[in-house]
C-alpha cells in the first residue's frame, strides 16, 4: 500500500518532471514536522541523484514568521541544482523562481555532530553565491506553510555557485560581510551578512544540528548554501551580478 510520504513525493516529483505547478499539500494532507521531512527525503530518493548538499531557507524572523516557526528549514541539494557562475538559466524552464543572494560554504573536511562556528570556518572554503529559489506550488510566494515548504525541498530551485576561497575571516569578520546586489547593472539592493541568523557560520552549526537529528552529516566536498542577506526577489529577464566584499562576485542571466 501507497503511504502518504510516497503519494505526497509522487505528486511533487509530477509537478517537478511536467512543469505543472499543484495546490499547496496543505489542502489535502495535514503533515506534521517530521512527516514533511520524510517526504522530502523520499523526494530526492526518488530523483536518483547524488546528494551534493544543503540549503538553509528561512534565516529571517520574517520568513520564519510566513511558515509559523520559530527556527530555519533545510532543503536538499543535488546535482542538477548547482550551476556554475556567468550561466545563462531559461525562464521557461523554471515555475516562479526567486533571487537570494547568499554565500556559499564547500566543505574541505567531514564535520561531526558538535561541529562548532569555528570548526565549520576551519573546514569549509568560501564562494560568492545566488540562490534561486522555485517552488512546484501555484503563487507560492509568500503564501507556503512550514509543511509545504519541507515536503517541496524547500523550494530549492538552483544555486550559482563562483569560485571558492579559503576563507581569510573570523568568525567576527564574516558576520559583517556587505553585499550588493545589481541587475543589468544597476544597483537594486545591498545587505549585510549579520542578517542570517547573526552570521552565516551560525547558519550551518544550526544544519549541522538539525542533520544530526534526522541521523544526517555533512561530508568533504558538500555545497552548502547558509542563508539569504536580504527579503527575495523576484526572477526577471536580464543578469544578476552580487558582489560580496572580501569574498568575490558571481553572476546569472535570466532568458525567456
Amino acid at each position: 500500500m501507497t503511504t502518504i510520504v510516497e503519494e505526497v513525493a509522487e505528486k511533487i516529483l509530477k509537478a517537478s518532471d511536467s512543469k505543472t505547478p499543484i495546490p499547496f499539500i496543505r489542502h489535502h494532507y495535514q503533515l506534521t514536522e517530521d512527516t514533511a521531512y520524510s517526504v522530502q527525503d523520499e523526494l530526492i530518493r526518488k530523483k536518483r541523484e547524488k546528494i551534493q548538499g544543503y540549503k538553509i531557507s528561512m534565516t529571517s524572523k520574517a520568513t520564519q514568521a510566513i511558515a509559523n516557526t520559530n527556527e530555519p528549514a533545510y532543503g536538499t541539494l543535488l546535482s542538477s541544482n548547482l550551476v556554475n557562475s556567468g550561466e545563462s538559466i531559461s525562464l521557461s524552464e523554471l515555475f516562479s523562481p526567486l533571487v537570494e543572494p547568499e554565500l556559499i560554504f564547500i566543505l574541505t573536511n567531514d564535520l561531526s555532530s558538535d561541529a562548532t562556528a569555528e570548526d565549520i570556518l576551519n573546514n569549509s572554503t568560501i564562494a560568492a553565491g545566488i540562490e534561486i529559489p522555485d517552488s512546484r506550488y501555484i503563487d507560492w510566494f509568500p503564501h507556503f506553510s512550514l509543511a509545504d515548504l519541507l515536503c517541496d525541498d524547500t523550494a530549492t530551485g538552483l544555486v550559482v555557485i563562483s569560485e571558492a576561497i579559503l576563507s581569510p575571516l573570523t568568525f567576527d569578520q564574516l558576520a559583517n560581510i556587505k553585499m550588493e546586489l545589481f541587475h543589468n547593472g544597476e544597483k537594486i539592493s545591498e545587505g549585510y551578512s549579520s542578517a542570517v541568523l547573526g552570521n552565516p557560520a551560525t547558519s550551518v552549526e544550526w544544519l549541522v544540528k538539525k542533520l544530526s537529528n534526522h541521523q544526517k552529516s555533512l561530508k568533504k566536498g558538500m555545497v552548502i548554501s547558509s542563508g539569504t542577506f536580504i527579503s527575495p526577489i523576484r526572477a526577471e529577464e536580464g543578469t544578476y551580478e552580487v558582489k560580496y566584499a572580501g569574498i568575490g562576485n558571481a553572476k546569472v542571466t535570466f532568458t525567456k
